[in-house]
This record gives structure tokens, sequence and C-alpha cells, in this order.
């Protein structure tokens, strides 16, 4: 009998979670906290939520609600010492509704307060100056269910040009992080018409992610389970249906909604991403917890990667840049941009430099397999394990380098 070990313990970390759809209105006192809560607005995980912030502090909030139905979250920033900041949320509590959870920011780092606040009802005391991921996890928290089991980690991999090898770089990242680090791993193809993750893995689906977007209502972890392709005991497929005989026309809200509940059911969610521009492709994007770009050594890559890069900065404040992995280098007779010059350019390191190999690519996808299920000695397969360390936070073996392997940039994100 196949005995499944236990999954490895791997997920959205607490400032990763989404907060769910919520009102939360804030009264601030100082100038650097209305800041911060902006910056927190304007954060991914807020995306459902809707934030709004005042000035005024607890007193603006006392007179704003009395006769008004409060928000389901209140953020009152007050700037008294501990026994007139108590008298003050105290007279808050008399306008709050009983369902409304606050949280209070204070200049204060005391004990005691915060002791007194959580026994008023406050939710937490944040100490300023605010940090806008620290509150972001703190508004998570609040609304984490732990009875649920823990959302997986959503890492959405995109190539910079066609032909860059995107999908085959998911695909075989997804394959270590499942069978090597053993953490349940999800592939998602959503190259709805051309994908290639059942192809690649010589399977043939019955039900696609197709299907699920189409009514994303009924998709739940029972329907999900029965239209997952297993391969082995750590990795599923969502495949695409790959098919030109159909228009796939789905809203943003489908996207999102498979997702979500993709990422309920298992660990690591890979997503692989088409290479087209989109709404649907940016916003799946900018909500990934983790993003790769995959490029060439080329110009029109260096040219699409920045672009990228520069978009994904503005719409994720908070969040590290993208990981960029610079493919088939070295190429004979083909002039290319070396990786440090492609990393000056967009003001970002390689984490990952990949030689061209076609002979052990090929036979992999001839044969419906992964590279490392090849056992060959390469330094392809050694950077792609690495690589599925540094996504999942595990220790990989050192890798080989020769001299077509640059392998891995500094540890430098911007």
């Amino acid at each position: 009998m196949n005995t499944r070990l236990p999954d490895q313990p791997f997920g959205a970390a607490p400032h990763e979670r989404p907060v769910p759809r919520i009102t939360i209105q804030a009264f601030c006192e100082y100038p650097d906290t209305g800041a911060a809560l902006q910056r927190a607005a304007a954060d991914r995980r807020l995306a459902k939520a809707q934030l709004t912030v005042q000035l005024g502090g607890v007193s603006a909030a006392v007179e704003y609600f009395e006769g008004q139905v409060t928000p389901n979250l209140l953020i009152v920033e007050t700037r008294l010492g501990a026994a007139d900041a108590l008298a003050e949320i105290d007279r808050l509590a008399d306008v709050c509704d009983a369902a409304t959870k606050v949280v209070v920011i204070g200049r204060v780092n005391d004990v005691e307060l915060y002791r007194e606040l959580m026994r008023r009802g406050a939710s937490e005391y944040l100490v300023a100056p605010l940090d806008p991921v620290r509150l972001i996890e703190v508004i998570s928290g609040l609304y984490a269910d732990p009875e649920r089991r823990p959302l997986g980690r959503v890492v959405a991999f995109m190539g910079a040009r066609g032909g860059a090898g995107s999908s085959t770089i998911a695909q075989n990242t997804a394959w270590c992080i499942a069978e090597e680090l053993q953490i349940t791993t999800t592939i998602v193809d959503l190259d709805l018409p051309f994908g290639t993750v059942a192809l690649n893995f010589n399977d043939e689906p019955g039900q696609s992610v197709a299907d699920a977007l189409a009514t994303p209502e009924r998709l739940d972890d029972v329907l999900l389970e029965r239209i997952l392709l297993k391969r082995g005991d750590y990795l599923s497929l969502f495949a695409a249906p790959a098919v030109l005989d159909r228009e796939f026309e789905h809203g943003l809200e489908a996207y999102e909604s498979v997702l979500d509940v993709v990422r309920q059911s298992t660990s690591c969610v890979v997503v692989d991403l088409p290479r087209v521009w989109s709404p649907w492709v940016k916003s799946t994007l900018i909500a990934a917890d983790e993003i790769v770009i995959v490029a060439n050594p080329d110009l029109a890559s260096l040219r699409n990667t920045k672009n990228m890069m520069d978009v994904l900065r503005v719409n994720r404040p908070n969040d590290l840049a993208p990981r960029l992995v610079l493919n088939k280098t070295g190429l004979a007779k083909r002039p290319e941009i070396p990786a440090k010059d492609f990393a000056d350019t967009i003001g970002h390191d390689a984490a990952l430099v990949l030689p061209y190999e076609p002979l052990l690519f090929g036979q992999a996808a001839n044969n419906g397999q992964m590279i490392a299920e090849l056992g060959q000695k390469s330094p392809v397969v050694d950077g792609i394990r690495h690589f599925a360390g540094l996504l999942t936070g595990r220790k990989a073996a050192p890798p080989q380098r020769s001299s077509l392997f640059s392998l891995f940039g500094n540890k430098k994100r911007a």
C-alpha cells in the first residue's frame, strides 16, 4: 500500500493572506499614520476591502458615529497617555456596534495599556510609526478562520516573450516542489487554448480549468478533487483544454474565484499564465504571492521584462520584486545580452540563469516527463532544484557550476 508522507508545512505567510470583503474606517492623528494607512489601502491584499482614512483620532470617530452604523473594522489613533487614552476608548465603545472590531494605534509602548485595551474589547493595539505590512497582517488575522486549512501560496509564472520557456520552467519547478520537497502542489494551466501541462505530463484531462471558469460558483473541494489530474502523492494538474474550437471569455471574478478554491486545498499553487496582457492576467499577477518572469537574453525580453517590472512595482508597493529567470543562455553563434547588463537595465538581479539544453528538454517532453525524472546530471536540473528551494524557503543541495551556468544572481530584490 502506498503510504503518503505528511505534507511539509507551507503556505501563504500571515501578511500574504487576502483580507475579505469588509468595510474599514480609520481616524488618525498624525500625517505619517495617515500615509501608512493609505499605503496599506493600495495593497493587493486589501483589494476586496473598502478602507477610508480621516483625520481627528478617537474624538472624531466618536462624533462621526453618533447615531450611525459602525463599519466591520474601525482603526483609531490616540495621542494621549494610558489613562486618558482608556477614557477615550470608553467613549468610543458607547457608539460602536457589538460586531465592530477595533484596532487602536498609539505612541506609547505600554504593556499595561495593551492589557487594559484588550479587556475593554479592542482587537489589537499597534505602536506607531505604523508598518503597512504589519497592519495588513493584523487585519487578515482578525478575519482568518482558525478551523480552515491555511491558504496555499500562489506563485505565478509568465514569459517575457513567446518561446521564453516559462511553462517548462513552471512545470519542472512545481514537480521539484512536490516530489522532492514533498509539498502538496497544484499546477493551474491558464493558457486555455495552447496550454501544455497535460501534454508534458503525458496525460489527458476529462474536465479542465475552462469548465471551472465557466461556472466558478459550482467549484468546491469535492468537484475540484474530481477534475484534478493526480501525479503521485503531492502533485496535481489543473489542465487547460488546449482546443481552438471554443471561445474563452471569462471575467476577472471567475479567475479569482477558481484560484481561491484551489489555494484552499493545496499548499503551493503554481499558475502558468499565457503571454498576453489582458485585465485578468494583470490582475492575477498583482494578486499572486510570488511572481516569476522567465526571459531570454535578447532585446525584446529585456524591454518586456522592464515594462512588466515597472507596472508590478507600482501595483505591488509592499511586495518584493518578481524573481527573474534568464533562460536559454549560451546558445552558440547567437549574440545575447549578458546577465549583468540585463540586471543593470531592469534594476534587479536574476535569481536563476539557465543554459540552453535542447536535448535534455526535448527528451523529457517526448517522454512526458520532467527533466529531473530522467536522472541525468545537469546544471539545469540542479538550477531548477535550487530555484524550487528559493521559492519555498527550503534548503537545496548546492548546484554544480559549468562554463555556461552563471546560475544564481545575488539576493538583492528591489
